[in-house]
């Protein structure tokens, strides 16, 4: 994403003191903070772009984003685009698993509970472009290949075979192709590109499979006509702009992608024989904060917690969040958007919340299911 080389400049601004975080998360839905009663601590590897990176990009280009990033919950910079956790955070915190640890971290890496391939601007296409999901996949079949080599030697904090096939593959992944696609493409050429987009996920699917991997938990793309960034950027006429302020067409653009996403998964839940393969609509959980961001506590859902220019929007391309100029809002407020592409914990913490319902899941298991034998 285009903020990235910006917040890779990051200096330290002044923001307001860090309020007690204790009263927010006392406010959240009760099954979010309920630990699941897992029977083993399950191994996870992700693949996804910066809605799901915990330090990827960061650590493979041996950039720091700094201040305010990571202000809410790790109170410094973990290499998230985010003030705190991202979603992948709290499914982990749900089933007990320690945070992923980026594959690309050289120093003190403990993978005993797996890995995270997510790298921040990630995308399907072009393929062999760092840092794709094709790219991915082979870094993870790397991994695998160089751990059941070592661990006979003796080698410690890495997964065994067992680890490899019972673990959990989540998938977070197009949001990229898509933002990318509009910046050049008419929408019927966008809609037209999907199926290739789709097609790598599938494919990626498939690899793991030949490879031992049964659990997949497939998020499709949320509303990328409802990013401030993307209404800031885009001289639209009110006709595209829906009821609460989101481009229609890029919006159905997304839902164009998810609905083939949520054919493939049905798919390869056919053809793969033993695998368990869960879509979860991840679009219809963001587009109903946003649609209901007041009657939830959030501020104007459409306007940057960290940016600038004011309203409707706070996004300015020149002046990102980190850049010298920008502009933080409190703390103790709740925002859905973080910097104008990437959504603020608090949001974050309610889409988990929805995740772990299991009523946007596609079959309706609950996350803990992956952990139990």
């Amino acid at each position: 994403m285009n903020l990235i080389t910006e917040m890779a400049k990051t200096k330290r601004n002044s923001f307001p003191f860090p309020l007690p975080v204790i009263f927010f998360l006392l406010s959240l839905p009760g099954p979010l903070f309920v630990h699941s009663q897992c029977t083993q601590k399950p191994v996870i590897f992700n693949f996804g772009d910066s809605n799901s990176d915990t330090g990827g990009f960061s650590e493979g280009l041996g950039l720091k984003f700094g201040l305010p990033t990571g202000r809410t919950f790790f109170h410094k910079p973990s290499g998230r685009l985010c003030d705190g956790r991202l979603m992948i955070d709290f499914l982990c915190e749900n089933v007990s698993s320690d945070y992923l640890t980026p594959y690309l971290r050289s120093v003190g890496p403990n993978f005993t509970n797996g890995a995270n391939f997510a790298i921040s601007g990630s995308a399907t296409l072009p393929k062999d472009r760092p840092f794709s999901l094709h790219i991915q996949i082979m870094q993870f079949l790397q991994f695998q290949s160089r751990s059941l080599e070592l661990i006979p030697k003796g080698y410690k904090d890495l997964v065994d075979e067992e680890g490899f096939n019972n673990a959990l593959y989540t998938i977070d992944i197009g949001q990229n192709d898509l933002a990318a696609a509009f910046t050049y493409l008419s929408y019927p050429q966008v809609i037209q590109k999907i199926p290739s987009f789709v097609s790598e996920i599938k494919n990626a699917i498939w690899n793991i499979y030949e490879h031992g991997g049964k659990k997949f938990w497939v998020h499709n793309t949320g509303p990328l006509g409802c990013l401030p960034q993307k209404l800031a950027a885009t001289s639209s006429n009110a006709s595209d702009l829906d009821n609460h302020g989101c481009l229609q067409s890029q919006n159905n653009a997304a839902k164009e992608f998810n609905a083939q996403l949520k054919a493939a998964c049905g798919e390869l839940r056919s053809a793969l024989t033993n695998a368990t393969i869960v879509y979860v609509d991840v679009y219809a959980i963001k587009y109903d904060l946003i649609a209901n961001s007041v009657s939830n506590g959030f501020e104007n859902p459409l306007i940057v917690c960290c940016g600038y220019g004011g309203p409707p929007y706070n996004f300015n391309q020149s002046i990102t969040c980190g850049q010298p100029g920008f502009n933080t809002c409190n703390e103790g407020l709740k925002y859905v958007s973080w910097d104008g592409v990437h959504y603020t914990e608090a949001a974050n913490a309610v889409f988990a919340s929805k995740i772990l319902s299991s009523q946007y899941s596609f079959p309706k298991l609950h996350f803990n299911f992956f952990c139990n034998k």
